[in-house]
C-alpha cells in the first residue's frame, strides 16, 4: 500500500490527560487486538450506527497519531457456503461495516489471521478491494505472496510507519506466487522458516523510519508466551523491528521490554460476540498506545476495557484495578516494570534503559537508517 496520513476519527474528541508528559514530539500508535465484525456484531450493526462497536473508547483513538488493529473478519458481501473452508467458525461482515473501521479512524489493518478465508478466496480478495476503496492500509494476505508480505505504510507527524503481518495459523491458507492468501510462518520451527519474514523486515526497514511486526500466533487461552514466541520476538528486534504486535490469543498477555522496544505478545480480544469463559476472562482487554520519538520508544499507556454488549467499553473501576493489576503482573514476569497513573486509570510499561541498544535518531525526513 503507497504512504498516505493519518487521520482522527470523525466526531471523537481527544480526552484530557491523555497527551504524554515525554512531549509534543512524541508519535502515539495505538494497537488493539482481534477486531470482529461478524456474526452477532453484524447483525446489531444493522440497527446500530458503525461508531457504537467502540462503545466508549473513542477518546483514545482520537488522542493517537496512528491506529492499527487485527481485522479478524473478512468484509465482503459475497456468500457462497461452497467457497468456506471445513471449519466450525467462519467470520464474515457486510460491507457496510467497513465504516465501524473508519469511525474509529483505524489506519492500518492486519488481515494476517485464521479468519481471512473465511469466506474463500474471492471474499478475501474483495475485503481487500474494499479497503483499498476506504483508504485503510492492509497488511499479511494479499492476491500473491509478494503483496500478502509487503509492509502497510501510512505517516503521521511527518514520520512513517510500516507494518509487516504474519501469522502462524492455517497453513493452508499460504499465500503463493499465484495464489490468494495470508503471508504463513511457522513460528515454531526455528530459523530456516523465519528466513521469509526475516527478508520482508529487511526490505520493510530501509523504507521507513518505524517498523512494526503483526504476529497473529499462539494459542487462544494462557498467561505465558510460548518460548519460540519469545525468541523469534527477540529475532525481529534484533534485525531492526521496533514494535512487535501480537494478536491471536483471546487473553491479553504481558509486555517485554527487549533492547529497549516494545513486545506485546498477545493484545487479547476487542470486539466480537464470543462465550465469556468465567476463569480466562476473554471480555476483558486493553488498549496499547506506544510512544514513539526520535530517540526510540518512550513509553507503552495500557487503557483497561471491556467487551460488552457487542461493542468496546472503558473498564469500570473494579475491572480495571484487575486488568491492571494482572498485566503488571504478566510483565513484571518479562522483566518489565510499570507504573499506575490512578487518575487517568493507565498502566504505564518503559523500556529498560539498561539493555537499551546505542542508536543515534531517526525521523530526518523519511526512509531508514
Amino acid at each position: 500500500m503507497p504512504s498516505s496520513d493519518a487521520t482522527t476519527p470523525a466526531g471523537a474528541t481527544a480526552p484530557v490527560g491523555l497527551t504524554s508528559a515525554a512531549g509534543a514530539d512524541l508519535l502515539a500508535i495505538l494497537f488493539v487486538g482481534d477486531v470482529m465484525l461478524g456474526r452477532l456484531v453484524d447483525e446489531v450493526l444493522r440497527d446500530r450506527p458503525p461508531v457504537s462497536a467502540w462503545g466508549d473508547t473513542l477518546p483514545l483513538f482520537a488522542a493517537a497519531n496512528l491506529r492499527i488493529v487485527n481485522l479478524e473478519c473478512a468484509v465482503s458481501d459475497i456468500e457462497d457456503p461452497t467457497a468456506w473452508p471445513d471449519k466450525p467458525f467462519h467470520f464474515r461482515s457486510r460491507e457496510r461495516n467497513v465504516a465501524a473501521l473508519l469511525a474509529a479512524g483505524i489506519d492500518i489493518v492486519s488481515v494476517a489471521n485464521n479468519h481471512a478465508l473465511d469466506a474463500g478466496e474471492d471474499a478475501l480478495i474483495r475485503t481487500l478491494d474494499v479497503l483499498d476503496a476506504a483508504g485503510i492500509a492492509h497488511a499479511g494476505a494479499g492476491r500473491t505472496l509478494d503483496e500478502a508480505r509487503a509492509p502497510a505504510i501510512r505517516s503521521a507527524c511527518g514520520r512513517s510507519v510500516g507494518v509487516v503481518a504474519c501469522t502462524d495459523n492455517e497453513p493452508d491458507w499460504a499465500a503463493g506466487p499465484r495464489r490468494p492468501g495470508v503471508f504463513h510462518v511457522n513460528v515454531g520451527a526455528g530459523d530456516p522458516e523465519w528466513d521469509d519474514l526475516l527478508d520482508a523486515v529487511r526490505r520493510a526497514r530501509e523504507v521507513v523510519d518505524l517498523l512494526v511486526v503483526s504476529a497473529h500466533w499462539g494459542p487462544n487461552w494462557g498467561d505465558t508466551p510460548l518460548p519460540a514466541h519469545i525468541r523469534l520476538a527477540h529475532v525481529l528486534v534484533d534485525a531492526g523491528v521496533d514494535i512487535v504486535f501480537g494478536h491471536s490469543g483471546h487473553v491479553v498477555r504481558g509486555v517485554e521490554s527487549y533492547r529497549g522496544r516494545p513486545i506485546l505478545y498477545c493484545a487479547g480480544d476487542f470486539i466480537d460476540d464470543y462465550a465469556v469463559d468465567p476463569v480466562e476472562r476473554n471480555d476483558r482487554s486493553a488498549v496499547f498506545v506506544v510512544d514513539a520519538g526520535p530517540g526510540g520508544i518512550a513509553d507503552v499507556r495500557i487503557h483497561p476495557t471491556v467487551i460488552r454488549d457487542f461493542g468496546a467499553w472503558m473498564a469500570t473501576r473494579a475491572e480495571r484495578d484487575q486488568i491492571l493489576g494482572r498485566l503488571a503482573r504478566l510483565s513484571a514476569r518479562l522483566g518489565t516494570g510499570a507504573t499506575t497513573d490512578a487518575e487517568h486509570a493507565t498502566l504505564t510499561l518503559r523500556p529498560n534503559q539498561r539493555d537499551r541498544r546505542p542508536q543515534r535518531p531517526r525521523w530526518v525526513g523519511t526512509g531508514g537508517e
